[in-house]
């Protein structure tokens, strides 16, 4: 792809430091934001604010706490989709078992000391504190107050999508607004969350760009996200908002369902007209954070990629849960998400042997999760690989696609008992998968298309835990109490800020 937003920005941050660390807290850190000789026009500006989408890729923060904050990596993109009905990380002999942080999430018996989710909290705090000193700088420039206010509509957006997250992952959590407030700050209610992602979404949609901007926060960006608080809205505040959600959905114009499921997933995919918000990536300006599909084949699956063996190295891990395979009708195209069975080596011609003799052939079954065999488990093969692929790829990771909006005025619209049009809807969606029409829906159905349609796009945790499948048992599971519907505030947080309170039933 062609990166739109690259720009990167270096600051020191007094409001991430009170969210994220505990050091120098007397530090006057905003006095390291310049505003004297640059940020004054609007050319500069829009280069500053392009340091708030470069914080979307996330960074690498290994050396406090051993955390990796990227939202593809193997502890963010982990957190959504191993503790759903849709991925898990065996442990393959000593790999992947990481001090037993996977098999806690496998199990849902995580506490605050797992460090996937103190990275959560770190990757959405940490962009919020760069987007609050951006949003300082932005109000100390020369630009005009008309101008200032549609600059920092983008910034409040993201700042948003960030709150999106939290509001999910863990409920109750402090809104940070300010880049000068020098407090410790306390949780605000998930109500109170809500209610200041959803006015923060609608003061500031008179002032974004119109129309279909590739990677930029649009109103069509900020109405799908709106969509999507309105859609879980019952879960977050115990009010539902459906129809709220529809009336968001039908403001999203200007895309269409591209006739090819994974245009969307291509190296190139910046090209589909189906995606509405993404995180762009370019190895060769030096994005970072987007190896995904590295943790998820098989250390010898180089030679299906490459006939010289060229591709980059593997780690075998994450994989599909049993089961999920085989719930997809044979003549679905979105089955080829996963993939399964003989891998091939290019330049043989013959199954890959992996170094125990055995063929490379991925099956569904999963014996013993805990000491599973190299092959067991079907792998995530949604975005495209190619054999020159490099660690980081080139895909740009899709967060919102049109689909999604079809399904989410569908749900809401079964919910509100408007059958036939949920039952149009989720047509729709199924023919381009080369699916045959429904006659009838039910939950279970939706449930379902939201399985198949988004599998291995980081959403499933919220699908079942919207669906109540959450806290059922399953494969390897046994019931989920209800406190589990959100993480534990990480306990390198509690130590830092005493203003900090636990989540309920968490030590």
């Amino acid at each position: 792809m062609k990166t739109r937003i690259i720009p990167k920005l270096s600051i020191s941050f007094l409001s991430l430091a009170l969210l994220v660390s505990c050091t120098d807290l007397d530090e006057k850190l905003y006095d390291k934001v310049s505003t004297d000789d640059y940020g004054k026009t609007e050319a500069e500006i829009r280069t500053i604010v392009g340091g708030a989408y470069a914080t979307l890729r996330g960074f690498n923060d290994a050396n406090a706490g051993g955390t990796i904050c990227f939202p593809t990596c193997e502890f963010i993109f982990f957190l959504n989709e191993c503790v759903s009905d849709e991925a898990l990380i065996p442990t393959r002999g000593t790999d992947w078992y990481d001090g037993g942080r996977y098999q806690q999430l496998q199990e849902h018996t995580w506490d605050a000391n797992n460090i996937t989710i103190l990275s959560a909290w770190k990757y959405c705090f940490q962009g919020i504190a760069n987007i609050n000193s951006i949003i300082y700088q932005v109000d100390k420039s020369e630009l005009t107050e008309e101008g200032k206010d549609k600059v920092k509509a983008e910034l409040r957006g993201l700042r948003a999508y960030y709150y999106t997250l939290l509001i999910d992952w863990f409920g109750d959590v402090p809104i940070s607004t300010s880049f000068e407030d020098t407090s410790l700050p306390a949780k605000s209610s998930r109500k109170e969350v809500f209610d200041f992602v959803e006015k923060e979404f609608i003061e500031i949609l008179p002032l974004l760009p119109s129309g279909v901007r590739y990677g930029g926060f649009t109103q069509n960006v900020a109405n799908s996200l709106l969509a999507r608080l309105y859609l879980n809205a019952e879960v977050y505040t115990g009010t539902p908002r459906w129809q709220d959600c529809i009336n968001a959905c039908e403001k999203v114009s200007g895309y269409v369902l591209e006739p090819n499921y994974f245009e969307s997933f291509k190296t190139q995919n910046e090209k589909s007209r189906e995606t509405i918000f993404v995180i762009p990536y370019d190895h060769k300006e030096g994005t970072v954070g987007n190896y995904l599909a590295s943790m998820t084949y098989h250390y010898n699956q180089r030679y299906a990629f490459s006939a010289t063996g060229g591709y980059q190295w593997c780690g075998n891990g994450i994989c599909a849960q049993p089961g999920l395979y085989s719930s997809f009708e044979e003549k679905d195209v979105r089955r080829k998400s996963l993939l399964i069975g003989d891998q091939i080596n290019l330049a043989t011609g013959n199954v890959i042997m992996m170094d125990d003799g055995n063929p490379l052939s991925y099956t569904e079954t999963i014996g013993d999760y805990k000491k599973a065999l190299q092959n067991e488990g079907a792998r995530l093969h949604k975005y495209e690989a190619q054999g020159d692929d490099q660690w980081e790829r080139d895909n740009d990771w899709v967060l919102v696609r049109y689909s999604e909006i079809l399904m989410m005025k569908a749900e809401a619209s079964f919910r509100l008992n408007y059958v036939v049009n949920a039952l149009t809807l989720v047509n729709e969606v199924r023919n381009r998968a080369g699916l045959d029409d429904l006659t009838t829906l039910t939950l279970a159905d939706l449930d379902n298309e939201w399985r198949h349609e988004f599998v291995f796009e980081g959403n499933r945790r919220t699908v079942n835990i919207r669906f109540g499948t959450f806290f059922e048992p399953w494969w390897s599971k046994g019931a989920t109490p209800k406190f589990r519907g959100v993480y534990p505030i990480p306990a390198t947080m509690l130590a830092a800020n005493p203003n900090l309170a636990q989540n309920p039933n968490y030590k």
